[in-house]
């Protein structure tokens, strides 16, 4: 496995050794002593336990996020998709970090077959760049209602670059998010 910061330093994409030959092939896709070793060797520390992976299928322009959860439940996320394609995006909403409401975006598919490493105290979310689009995702801390938390996918403090073409599709509340300036984060 391969890891490479991105311009957020503890947002990590992972790049797995894939097998191939005549039949199809393999990756391993998940190893806690690997991932740990990655981390580590980019000066990061271990994460708290995966405890929940999730699933969802968009179709192309479905826009999720930009979500997170507060403490006591803020949760990590490793995401990936396996059928169609994301431009999937973090945030550093950490009031004192150096990065504070800087972005880093990748392009996650199932041809690339990257992972992105999200860490607590970062907004989360991405949109589906084709039609039965499946994103999967591991966290460090289960769902908690009471702790979730969204800003706004298009607050122009952030400037996230966006596909220029894009009309999102909207839950309700991401589309009624608060701005940055205005949420409650880390």
């Amino acid at each position: 496995m391969k890891f490479t910061a991105t311009r957020l330093p503890e947002v990590v994409i992972i790049e797995p050794a894939v097998f191939s030959d005549n039949r199809g092939w393999f990756m391993e896709s998940f190893s806690q002593r690997r991932f740990a070793e990655g981390l580590a060797a980019l000066g990061l520390p271990p994460p708290r336990p995966f405890v929940q992976d999730n699933e969802s299928e968009s179709s192309a322009g479905v826009l999720r996020g930009l979500h997170f959860q507060l403490p006591p439940h803020p949760q990590g996320k490793l995401v990936r998709v396996v059928q169609g394609r994301v431009l999937d995006v973090a945030v550093d909403i950490r009031r004192a970090s150096a990065t504070f409401g800087q972005w880093a975006a990748v392009e996650l598919s199932a041809d690339n077959k990257r992972q992105l490493w999200i860490p607590e105290g970062f907004a989360h979310g991405f949109v589906a760049l084709e039609d039965h689009t499946r994103f999967l995702y591991k966290t460090t801390d289960f769902y908690a209602r009471d702790c979730e938390r969204a800003i706004r996918w298009n607050d122009p403090t952030l400037g996230i670059t966006w596909p220029q073409d894009l009309t999102p599709q909207l839950a309700d509340k991401d589309a009624a998010a608060p701005l940055l300036a205005d949420a409650d984060v880390f």
